[in-house]
């Protein structure tokens, strides 16, 4: 799903090289780019139109000495025809400071059949000498390929232009024209940026009669100012860069944007107001597409007998929609946000997200159960009650299962009672390694819009009990005289982190390969080992958790210290991180990927003649949002450690942070901590 097909110029954005954390997805065609001949643009000597020779002298926004660019200035122009066409002009010129930010001066913008960019031109300012210019004429035009959903058929298509010498202390800008057709009348203007903006305006040109709604998000509103008859300006100014941190929410969850819904006369075809409207015309969208086919119908009846009982039918419907419907996009036109009919999703046994969900919900309504559309985004924090109604801020389609009264299996956790609806059960068609009745991290406690029959509602999704996800990991261990240390251990793995396992293996075909992760992990906390012996089991099984099980042995593990031997209880497994250990105090709030509850336990069974003389102390920490425990015993010849690592609250708003960063200190260094042995009797 995109969102393409609404009022918004998502798809004429400029996307430079150092965007990817902008659109990580563009990233591909910046690639083919440098592959194709021919694209070295005609550098002609023409002077750069009168408003970037107006920002030669202009002061710079705020930034540091890091700063690789600085947007001088952007402007966006939209003129909303009587009939609903939409035709604009967009502005931006850059200031490049270092090396690093000369992916400023390649641009590219993406349309599709319902936009088309009626010119560009684009300039470049040297500090000493003249003017360069490229034109329309020197640009590339290529398909636009994704890379992250598999196989893709789009209308979308890309412009590449490159502006020569965008290099330190030269001007580099650009300027385009473009005539829209939408389908719905709403925009999305993006002021902020990956770096500093000085200046930025958004003027509205409306037809007689014609109204607007402004919201803003993430910024304080700023007051338009009417210029002329139904014609309005707004401007920022001084805006900081949003730098990228480790596990924030997403861009559009951060970023500071103003949403305008344009009100034509009478209302048909405008933005959303609120989101049952918006659930409204995404009902609209799907009237039909779930009607069943009779090749439906038979293969539904063949999946869920009549005998079977009604748990047994949606888990029948649910693996043959994860397993048997390729992931495969095709998005021309309104193809965005409309699903396929589930008769064309059936018979060529592919579809997206909304393909998936719409055949999965016409399956289940054949066995007489009801399911609702969820459009939701695959990152948590991009959408919270604070958002205006845009589908701009959704890519993803889910369904809520309306489960039959009397079902209260306990593998069905992700569930949330509805006022209206009843008990909901949400589900991900798409994800093939979920099992059903669960629902991946990223998901829970994630905002997305349910649509119902009669509009939609902004809906929190469930979040699991930690224990659903996580690394259960046993060791039965022996330290000998010389430090070595040997045994096996057990990890059993649940929720994501199965998931995850499963999936970064699913390719491998080398019994050589499959141990990789064990390596990784073992290397991260043991300086040299060997592992002996490796295996897997529940691979296939999503039901069931995943398990490694190995054996190995580690010379020099315990260290000699005179007559004591030191040894590190906590064996293997890294709880503790350093990404938050920055000069730069953290803007924004830190998401962790879901609920986490993993288990350690490591026995090692002492070297004949030594007997423990001091361990490490207790470790207790415990917050709103996370939780460490661990205790070291001594029993007989036995030394016993023990630790949980539990994630309560999926996301730590940046009053926390500091509590954070303590955390990870704690567990840090707990990780590193000795118990001493000495020889009995001293």
């Amino acid at each position: 799903m995109n969102n393409k097909s609404c009022f918004s110029r998502e798809p004429l954005r400029q996307a430079i090289d150092l965007g990817a954390f902008l659109y990580p997805r563009l990233l591909l065609c910046a690639a083919i780019w440098m592959l194709l001949p021919g694209l070295s643009p005609h550098v002609l000597a023409g002077d750069a139109p009168q408003w970037m020779h107006a920002l030669t002298n202009a002061p710079l926004p705020n930034h540091d000495d890091k700063t690789d660019a600085v947007l001088l200035f952007s402007e966006e122009v939209l003129n909303v025809q009587p009939n609903g066409k939409m035709r604009g002009v967009v502005r931006r010129a850059y200031k490049i400071l270092r090396p690093e930010g000369r992916g400023y001066g390649k641009v590219r913008l993406f349309f599709d059949s319902e936009t088309k960019i009626t010119s560009l031109h684009a300039w470049c300012i040297p500090a000493q000498g003249k003017d360069y210019e490229v034109k329309d004429k020197d640009t590339a035009e290529m398909g636009y390929l994704d890379v992250e959903g598999g196989e893709l058929m789009t209308d979308v298509r890309t412009k590449v232009l490159q502006i020569p010498a965008a290099d330190p202390g030269n001007i580099v800008g650009y300027e385009f024209e473009h005539e829209d057709r939408p389908y719905i009348f709403q925009d999305e203007w993006f002021f902020q940026e990956p770096v500093p903006v000085a200046d930025a305006r958004y003027t509205l040109q409306l037809p007689p009669g014609w109204e607007y709604k402004a919201v803003w998000i993430n910024h304080p509103e700023s007051p338009a100012f009417q210029e002329g008859s139904n014609r309005w300006q707004w401007r920022v100014n001084d805006i900081p860069a949003v730098k990228w941190e480790a596990d924030m929410p997403p861009w559009k969850g951060v970023a500071g944007m103003m949403i305008v819904s344009v009100i034509p006369p009478g209302g048909t075809n405008r933005g959303f107001l609120n989101w049952s409207e918006m659930g409204l015309w995404y009902n609209g969208l799907t009237q039909g597409r779930r009607d069943p086919s009779s090749e439906i119908k038979q293969k539904a009846a063949a999946l869920a007998g009549s005998s079977m009982a009604p748990l047994a039918k949606m888990r029948a419907i649910a693996e043959f929609i994860q397993k048997e419907i390729r992931y495969v996009a095709i998005e021309l036109g309104i193809g965005g946000q409309q699903p396929h009919p589930a008769s064309d999703v059936f018979t060529h046994r592919f579809g997206d997200c909304k393909d998936k969900a719409t055949l999965m919900s016409t399956m289940l309504q054949i066995m007489g159960i009801d399911s609702y559309y969820v459009i939701i985004h695959t990152e948590r924090g991009g959408v919270t009650p604070a958002t205006p109604p845009h589908i701009g801020g959704f890519n993803h389609v889910i369904l809520a299962i309306r489960l039959p009264d009397g079902i209260t299996d306990s593998s069905l956790t992700a569930t949330m009672h509805h006022p209206k609806l009843g008990k909901l059960l949400f589900f991900d068609p798409t994800d093939e390694l979920t099992p059903f009745g669960q629902l991946r991290g990223a998901l829970q406690a994630n905002y997305g819009l349910l649509v119902a029959p009669d509009g939609g509602e902004l809906t929190q999704l469930p979040q699991l009990p930690p224990a659903l996800n996580g690394i259960i990991r046993k060791g039965d261990l022996a330290l000998d005289m010389r430090g070595t240390l040997s045994g096996e251990v057990n990890e059993v793995l649940v929720g994501d982190a199965a998931t995850h396992q499963r999936y970064a293996m699913r390719n491998i075909e080398k019994d050589t390969d499959r141990i990789k992760p064990i390596e990784t992990l073992m290397s991260r906390s043991l300086g040299t080992f060997q592992i002996t012996k490796a295996t897997m089991s529940n691979f296939q099984e999503t039901s069931l958790p995943f398990q490694f099980h190995w054996s190995f042995v580690a010379s020099d593990y315990g260290k000699l210290a005179g007559n004591l031997l030191l040894v590190r209880p906590c064996v293997v497994g890294t709880k503790s991180s350093g990404l938050l250990e920055t000069k730069d105090p953290r803007r924004f709030p830190f998401e962790f990927p879901g609920p986490i509850r993993d288990s350690d336990e490591f026995q090692i069974k002492l070297p004949p003649g030594y007997e423990v003389d001091d361990l490490p102390p207790p470790v207790n920490a415990d917050y709103s949002f996370a939780s460490y425990h661990s205790k070291t015993e001594a029993s007989g010849n036995t030394l016993k450690f023990t630790r949980t690592f539990e994630v309560k609250e999926l996301t730590v708003p940046v009053s926390k942070i500091e509590d954070l960063k303590k955390l990870y200190r704690i567990i840090a260094g707990d990780e590193r901590n000795t118990a001493v042995l000495k020889p009995v009797g001293h």
